[in-house]
């Protein structure tokens, strides 16, 4: 093992003992402190390299009196930053879901932007040849098909190769405090769920990086230098609401804890309110008349969805919009919309299988499975993957 990474490894377990050391389940949203405000931790890491971070717009360092992106406030510490790479939604997050991202200069710095969400997903080693460390640094979501967890991948996989250090500035997970959903058979391995996980992981990015080194997910088994700064005074029971969009259509706490759920209907032909202003928080569809579905929306056009399901068409289904928080995936709002759908035959398309990570899902759903049996069918693989995760955990459960 060479001399660096078990530096890099004795580096992490320090900084993962002087952010535990003091956690409570009591602790409140206004006492956690992300890694990026930690800057005292790493600044001394940053000094005479050349950097690169892989960010969009919740890659900030918050203050008093608000916020600083983190590329700015480090461009004014003299770091020298040569590339910010952007992941899906761009850097400044407001693309569609899927949009072709394309390669650019940030107004702002003028530090080149170049795109991990267009024809190259994986950055190549010309890409970070001139570089000597790359941050990551992006609030994700908890849930397996959210594809920020891919471009961690892909650059820690780049990262290996090349010999360059990453560093991970942890953030809460807004769906931490729990773990659920069936664990995905690589055999539908894609960028919306690479690994053998459930969709629910209950991991923060600095676990789930070092998860991905310590099963030997990466190409050729071959760990990337990996530092992590984790998040202060956090356990996995801290409710969180995050203070700024993670993505377009995730406008809020409520949408974020449904969109685990709710992200199912992307295989299927049912909206989850994509194109209105109460995205993940509603669902419908044309071809759900039955009268227990009373809410009505058209979808249009707008930010984070310019061509959005059943454009302009009145859907019929249900407002979750004050549902209560949920600690597991609600498959019945899948099931009885299949149940209840006028072309069960259209109800499901391909992607549905990537989404779920196995065929199965659908499968039982088609066979008239109710809910309870379908969880029971995870039961095993989620007792299997919770003790799988336990040597990558920072923060108390």
């Amino acid at each position: 093992m060479h001399l660096k990474f078990i530096k890099n490894t004795v580096l992490l377990f320090v900084l993962t003992f002087l952010s535990c050391r003091n956690h409570s389940n009591s602790q409140t949203q206004t006492s956690i402190i992300v890694g990026a405000q930690q800057t005292e931790n790493y600044l001394p890491i940053l000094k005479n390299k050349t950097i690169g971070i892989v960010a969009n717009q919740t890659s900030v360092i918050f203050k008093k009196e608000g916020y600083t992106h983190l590329v700015d406030s480090l461009l004014s510490l003299n770091i020298n930053i040569k590339k910010v790479f952007a992941p899906e939604h761009g850097f400044r997050g407001t693309a569609d879901a899927g949009e072709y991202i394309k390669d650019g200069v940030d107004a702002g710095s003028g530090v080149p932007i170049v795109s991990l969400y267009g024809a190259n997903k994986k950055p190549d080693a010309q890409t970070l040849k001139d570089l000597d460390l790359i941050i990551f640094d992006i609030q994700d979501v908890g849930a397996r098909f959210y594809t920020f967890l891919s471009t961690l991948h892909f650059m820690m996989e780049t990262c290996a190769e090349l010999g360059i250090t990453i560093l991970v500035l942890d953030r809460p997970n807004p769906n931490g405090h729990y773990v659920d959903g069936p664990v995905l058979d690589t055999t539908y391995s894609s960028f919306v769920g690479m690994h053998p996980v459930p969709i629910v992981h209950g991991m923060t990015v600095g676990e789930y990086a070092k998860m991905i080194n310590g099963e030997g997910w990466l190409k050729n088994e071959k760990p990337c230098q990996l530092v992590v700064v984790p998040v202060q005074n956090y356990t996995h029971q801290t409710a969180y609401e995050l203070p700024i969009k993670p993505s377009p259509n995730l406008p809020n706490a409520t949408a974020i804890n449904l969109y685990p759920s709710l992200c199912l209907f992307e295989g299927t032909n049912v909206s989850m309110g994509r194109g209105t202003a109460l995205q993940f928080q509603i669902f419908g569809s044309p071809f759900l008349t039955h009268p227990d579905y009373t809410y009505e929306f058209t979808p249009i056009p707008n930010v984070g969805a310019k061509y959005p399901v059943h454009e302009n068409k009145i859907c019929k289904g249900l407002n979750l919009q004050n549902h209560n928080v949920l600690d597991y995936i609600e498959l019945n709002w899948v099931l009885d919309a299949y149940q209840n759908s006028e072309n069960k035959a259209d109800f499901f398309n391909p992607f549905f299988s990537k989404l779920a990570g196995q065929k199965l899902l659908q499968e039982q759903i088609e066979s008239g499975w109710t809910a309870d049996e379908i969880r029971t069918s995870w039961k095993t693989d989620l007792e299997h993957y919770k003790k799988l995760r336990t040597p990558y955990l920072l923060y108390p459960l």
